[in-house]
C-alpha cells in the first residue's frame, strides 16, 4: 500500500513513518520543515491512502496567531482533501474541536471536519505523550521533574503516541468514514498526578480557553479490535529522572 503522510517530521509523523515503514507500508514523507510547504508544493503523488498529520499545534500558542492556525490547519487541508477527494483519507484532528469555541485551534480542527470529503476519516487524537513529544508538554516536564505549574481543575485522557501508530494502522484496513475519537477513554486529574510523583509546584484555576476533561470515547475505534497498551504512570516511573 502506497501512503502519503503530511506531517512526516512531526512528533506523531515521525513515529507513524517508522511505524508503517516496518510493517511494509511504503510511506511518502511531505513536510514543511523539509521545503516541501503544502500550500504551495507538487502533490502529484499516486497512492492509495492519505495520512494527513500536517498543522499547527498548541492551544496557547494558537492565540499569539490564530491567522497561521487557520491557514495550516484549514486552508493546507482544503488543499490536501480537493486533490485527494477520490482516494481514502485519514486526517488528524482532535478532542479540542468537540468545544471549537475555546481557542483558535480548537476552531482550526473543527472547521477541518466541516470541510472534509464524504470519504474521509477524522481522527480526534487527546492528549498524546512518548518519545519525540514537544518539551514544553506536561508529561515531558514530569519526566525533566520541570512543571511550572499545574491547573488544579484539568483532567486529562493521555495516549501513547505508539497506540496512535496502532490505531492508524488498524483504521487504514477499515472503510469508516466521519469523526472519531481515538484515547484511552481513561482521564487523570492533573493534581492528582503531582500528588502520585511526589512534584511540588504552583497550583492555579484554569481558565474558560481550554476545555476541562478531554476523556475519548473509544467505542468505535475498539470495535476493530484495537485497544491501547501503554500505561502512562508505568510510563513516567520508567523515563523519568531520578536526580
Amino acid at each position: 500500500m502506497n501512503i502519503l503522510l503530511t506531517g512526516s517530521g512531526g512528533f506523531i509523523g515521525k513515529n507513524l513513518s517508522v511505524w508503517l515503514s516496518k510493517k511494509s507500508f511504503n510511506v511518502i514523507g511531505l513536510d514543511r520543515n523539509t521545503d516541501k510547504e503544502l500550500l504551495t508544493c507538487d502533490l502529484n503523488y499516486d497512492v492509495d491512502v492519505v495520512i494527513h498529520l500536517a498543522g499547527l499545534s498548541g492551544v496557547r500558542q494558537s492565540f499569539e496567531n490564530p491567522t497561521d492556525y487557520w491557514k495550516q490547519n484549514v486552508i493546507v487541508s482544503q488543499r490536501i482533501f480537493d486533490t485527494f477527494k477520490n482516494k481514502k483519507i485519514l486526517y488528524a484532528s482532535s478532542s479540542t474541536a468537540y468545544e471549537p469555541w475555546r481557542n483558535p485551534y480548537a476552531m482550526s480542527k473543527y472547521g477541518m471536519e466541516l470541510i472534509a470529503p464524504a470519504n474521509s476519516l477524522g481522527m480526534r487524537f487527546t492528549t498524546v505523550y512518548g518519545p519525540g513529544a514537544r518539551e514544553h508538554m506536561l508529561i515531558p516536564r514530569i519526566l525533566r521533574n520541570d512543571v511550572p505549574y499545574i491547573n488544579t481543575n484539568h483532567s486529562r485522557d493521555f495516549i501513547h503516541v505508539y497506540d496512535i501508530c496502532s490505531a492508524i494502522e488498524s483504521l487504514l484496513k477499515q472503510k469508516q468514514t466521519g469523526v472519531i475519537d481515538i484515547g484511552t477513554s481513561t482521564t487523570h486529574k492533573l493534581t492528582d498526578m503531582m500528588d502520585y510523583f511526589g512534584i511540588t509546584t504552583e497550583k492555579r484555576v484554569g481558565g474558560d480557553t481550554e476545555r476541562l476533561d478531554n476523556k475519548a470515547d473509544i467505542n468505535i475505534i475498539t470495535s476493530y479490535g484495537w485497544k491501547p497498551q501503554y500505561e502512562l504512570k508505568k510510563y513516567i516511573e520508567d523515563n523519568r529522572r531520578t536526580n
